[in-house]
């Protein structure tokens, strides 16, 4: 309770960590080994101690403070470890301040750093009357306070270090060097202490660092499966083998080493492995995991699938080729209860035996039209008697159709009906024009294979140099558009389709082209009857009509066809070019006439800028389809359109071969099977 002390020439110490390290902390003296004290702070103990009494520690207290008293000096009653204080003894203490006059009591933690410096400063106001009066607040509304003052302090401090510390290699004495002017690691450390701080920035830097771990793993994982696809592929191999096995039999294979790599220390994550970002290789000890072994599991069931997917695949094909309601044309939705069971559509999708259905219905078609093709030639004689360039009327045809109607290659076609007509519109126009071209077995004709045997071993340079000038791939292909109502673009297109080779190849001036035509009769604005889809676009359009109605129809879609071109990028391209034709006229229920129909068709055509033809220009009487004549001269007018579009000189043409002049006689059936080379290359080298 002195209040002159005298201690000349000894250090003033402001904590204990101090005592014996004197060296590394700043060394104040006590001024002049002489100190005056001004006041006093009077601390209570409010929490449960060992083998201590309360109200002796009170009665102590007491005492204490009635030295203190006579030296008249201010005094704080001081109440510590509140953080753990017993309620009895804090309302004790309250009780023993209030009886003393004028006494002031502050509640403190000082582990908790809870109204310390507030015992301090209410302390020096009652010194220094000149100081405004500090505003006592009770224990736990300054904890309150002060965790939150805390908090935001920690929040701004994990910002801090999540914005420098990027890498978990990082070190504390670098990251706290570059953290040393910042405020908000300033603030933290003056209410947490640097022990804190560093340990927010160790357990940040550990979560990088699992992060990073959790990185590489999901890596090796997603690679696993490709390792197993490349070193175990064959079931046969694994098909018994649990994961343990299965490991040494990857460490049997040549590519081992490329997937995998084999380390000294394990776990993998513990070593500096988990560094090493250039070498990508799987650690194989990751094989010990649950993860790997789920991974080497799925392998397994998915090779399983595989195979079973396969028999699956396989079975349904036999299916398909032993089963008798399987025939040429029969819709998948007809097909489909002969052939499937339960077990097909648990291993399966529906698309994918739809799929395969598919490539076995174009097979057996193809068969089928070979094998009829076949039965036409051996009733060959039913074609004798029809006139030149004549269409079978519908008596000739039901003759036909009633004597090869017994025959199974006939019936085979049943629901390929269209196509069975057309395939025998084929053979009497090869009957009447047999050519390379119209042979049924093209390309396979023997005229073909020798004619493309002597171009390609016998090509004159200066034919070579003209071939590369015309090498544009386009120009030899004619996509064409039918335009006509009621039927007439349809049968159209089936007799150019008749006229031309079993591959739709068309013979326009002695050369071949491929001809694609796309028949429309309906609303042209509808994409299903558009005249340009992403894989058909079209070089010119042939206009069909025969009555007033089926002539508006086509004005009426050529406009709608031009006008859905306005806006869109090609719209700067030249006209599609148009031919608008009379043709065939079926009764004449409205009185119109064969002239007013002409002149009709002239007025449209010169509206339409395009070109007309009608049967009495081309030399043929009325009620008579467009002839083959004239399919050319549109064909060749389109030809010679698409040349220039193409800006494709129309001046020079590649000669026939005309330094090879051979006489063969070949006594062969075309399609059947010879080496040209064994036949023709003696005879073209004595040549």
């Amino acid at each position: 309770a002195a209040t002159k002390l005298a201690s000349a020439e000894k250090l003033m110490y402001f904590c204990t960590d101090q005592l014996g390290l004197e060296q590394d902390f700043e060394q104040k003296q006590m001024p002049d080994g002489k100190l005056l004290v001004d006041g006093f702070l009077l601390c209570i103990d409010v929490s449960r101690g060992m083998n201590r009494n309360f109200d002796d520690q009170l009665k102590f207290v007491s005492n204490l403070y009635n030295q203190l008293a006579k030296t008249k000096k201010p005094i704080v009653v001081v109440l510590t470890k509140c953080d753990e204080g017993v309620e009895r003894y804090i309302r004790d203490a309250h009780t023993f301040a209030l009886s003393k006059k004028n006494l002031q009591v502050v509640e403190t933690s000082a582990r908790s750093n809870v109204n310390i410096d507030l015992a301090f400063s209410t302390l020096v106001q009652l010194i220094d009357k000149s100081r405004g009066k500090t505003k006592i607040i009770p224990y736990f509304e300054a904890l309150k306070q002060q965790s939150q003052q805390i908090a935001a302090a920690k929040d701004k401090y994990e910002w801090l270090v999540s914005r420098i510390v990027k890498n978990h290699n990082e070190t504390w004495s670098n990251v706290s060097r570059k953290m040393q002017s910042s405020p908000e690691y300033q603030d933290y450390v003056y209410l947490e202490g640097t022990q804190k701080a560093k340990k927010l920035f160790l357990q940040h830097v550990h979560r990088l660092k699992q992060e990073h771990i959790e990185r590489r793993r999901k890596m090796y994982l997603a690679t696993l499966p490709q390792a197993f696809e490349a070193l175990i592929p064959d079931l046969d191999e694994i098909d018994h083998l649990s994961c343990v096995k299965a490991e040494k039999l990857l460490e049997t294979k040549p590519d081992f080493l490329k997937w995998f790599v084999v380390l000294e220390e394990t776990p993998w994550e513990a070593t500096s492995h988990i560094d090493n970002m250039e070498n990508e290789r799987i650690p194989f000890d990751l094989m010990e995991t649950q993860p790997a072994e789920q991974l080497y599991e799925a392998h397994l069931e998915k090779l399983r699938n595989e195979r079973k997917r396969a028999e699956m695949r396989r079975a349904f094909k036999e299916n398909l080729e032993t089963s008798p309601f399987i025939t040429p044309g029969k819709p998948w939705e007809e097909a489909r209860s002969f052939i499937m069971n339960e077990d097909f559509y648990m291993w399966l999708e529906e698309s994918i035996y739809m799929d395969i259905y598919s490539k076995h219905q174009k097979q057996i078609i193809e068969k089928a039209k070979e094998e009829f093709q076949e039965l036409l030639l051996e009733y060959s004689e039913l074609f004798y008697e029809l006139e030149l360039d004549a269409k079978p009327s519908k008596e000739k045809m039901g003759v036909i159709q009633d004597v090869l109607g017994e025959e199974q290659r006939f019936k085979a076609l049943q629901k390929l009906q269209a196509e069975r007509d057309a395939l025998i519109l084929k053979h009497i126009h090869f009957v009447y024009h047999p050519t390379k071209e119209t042979c049924p077995s093209c390309p396979v004709c023997v005229d073909s294979k020798i004619e493309h045997l002597i171009s390609s071993r016998f090509i004159r340079p200066s034919e070579r140099n003209q071939k590369n000038l015309l090498s544009d791939s386009n120009i030899d292909r004619i996509n064409l558009v039918i335009l006509g109502k009621d039927g007439l673009a349809r049968e159209l297109a089936n007799e150019i389709r008749a006229l031309c080779t079993n591959d739709d190849k068309y013979v326009i001036e002695g050369k071949m082209y491929e001809l694609s035509l796309r028949p429309i009769e309906g609303n042209v604005r509808l994409p299903v009857n558009s005249f340009q889809t992403p894989t058909f676009q079209p070089h010119g359009c042939l206009c069909l009509y025969n009555s007033k109605e089926s002539l508006s129809y086509v004005v009426e879609s050529i406009e709608k066809s031009r006008e859905s071109t306005i806006g869109r990028r090609d719209n700067h391209l030249v006209p599609l070019p148009l031919t608008l034709i009379l043709v065939n006229k079926r009764g004449d229920t409205s009185g119109e006439t064969l002239h007013s129909l002409i002149q009709q068709g002239q007025q449209i055509a010169s509206k339409l800028q395009c070109v007309f033809l009608d049967p009495a220009s081309a030399g043929i009487g009325y009620g008579r389809n467009i002839n083959e004549k004239q399919i050319s001269q549109v064909l060749k007018g389109l030809l010679d359109s698409k040349r220039n579009l193409n800006l494709v000189s129309s001046t020079s043409s590649i000669k026939d071969l005309a330094d090879v002049d051979l006489r063969i006689v070949m006594c062969l059936m075309c399609g059947d099977p010879f080496n040209a080379d064994d036949i023709l290359l003696p005879i073209l080298q004595s040549q």
